[in-house]
């Protein structure tokens, strides 16, 4: 149980060096993405609060149920730092999937780099606030009109779409009424004939 809790926690010498101990250095050059740097700081979080929740300090805390129950303090101790550590990650793993986090960082990377690449100099305000204003919102309110017309042109085919469907259904269903009503015209001449039939048979000779 002492090798577990060894692998799981470490000793008070070890969580004070991983406590002290720092990031390996990355070169300037080097760009981290947004969600690997998250996941990094979420684990030298959990590392230093392993750390500040140290077992020494929890069995100063419990000392008389540790001189009473050793093992048994160092497997309450182990659980809860792995309850503990699970539910944080459980949590973060919650919000990231609720503000879809990693498609927003990834995205905010893709625009830094693209920044970077850019040599023409970025947008600034002329000092004429009408200029502006149509600068940047004619862009936009052309962007959006051409979305519109994509929307209503898609919606014009599916209509189409629709009442072709429509008007075969109804051809349809025309040609099975005049079906019915053919098969009804030839039953009733079957059921004429066969009368004539009849009557014909019963007349005297």
């Amino acid at each position: 149980m002492a090798e577990a809790s060894n692998a799981s926690v470490g000793s008070g010498c070890e969580e004070k060096g991983r406590e002290g101990s720092s990031p390996e250095p990355v070169s300037p050059d080097t760009t981290i993405s947004r969600v690997k740097l998250l996941d990094t700081t979420v684990d030298t979080f959990l590392q230093k609060l392993v750390a500040a929740g140290s077992y020494q300090r929890f069995t100063d805390c419990y000392k008389r149920f540790y001189q009473l129950q050793p093992e048994m303090t160092q497997r309450i101790y182990d659980k809860f730092i792995t309850q503990l550590q699970t539910s944080i990650r459980e949590e973060i793993s919650e919000i990231k999937a609720e503000g879809n986090l990693e498609a927003v960082l990834t995205a905010l990377d893709t625009i830094v780099e693209e920044g970077k690449e850019r040599k023409e100099p970025a947008w600034r305000p002329s000092g004429i606030p009408e200029k502006d204003l149509c600068s940047t919102l004619v862009p936009y309110l052309l962007q959006q009109r051409d979305a519109l017309r994509r929307r209503v042109q898609k919606q014009e085919a599916e209509n189409r779409q629709l009442a072709d469907a429509v008007l075969a259904g109804r051809r349809q269903v025309q040609e099975l009424q005049l079906q019915g009503q053919a098969r009804w015209q030839a039953w009733q001449a079957l059921h004429r004939g066969r009368k004539e039939l009849v009557a014909m048979l019963r007349e005297p000779e």
